[in-house]
């Protein structure tokens, strides 16, 4: 349900973007720190609102793969614990060493 209501508020959002956008057609001057450009002022609201979303998701990319490590690594710090090295299954590498023939 969470899902549900992040992809209505990101429509909504969108929505409110792209006509906001449409009715802001006039163009505007660019000032880059080394140059000057005039663009319409509907390219440069999708293009910062874009700019805005990447950004955004590449965090929120970062959090998810650390968040990840974090449940890889306590996941591992538990089974260390309910399993003492003592108690750890051994691998058999002599089975393993000569193959068997039927």
């Amino acid at each position: 349900m969470k899902m549900q209501w992040i992809l209505i508020c990101a429509l909504l959002f969108a929505l409110i973007t792209a006509v906001f956008a449409v009715v802001n057609v006039e163009p505007v001057l660019v000032n880059f720190i080394f140059a000057q450009t005039s663009t319409p002022l509907i390219l440069v609201i999708l293009t910062s609102t874009l700019l805005g979303g990447l950004i955004v998701g590449l965090f929120g990319m970062v959090r998810q793969y650390k968040l990840h490590r974090k449940v890889r690594h306590l996941e591992k710090q538990l089974h260390d614990a309910v399993l003492p090295p003592a108690a750890q299954p051994v691998k058999d590498t002599a089975s393993e060493a000569s193959p068997t023939v039927h």
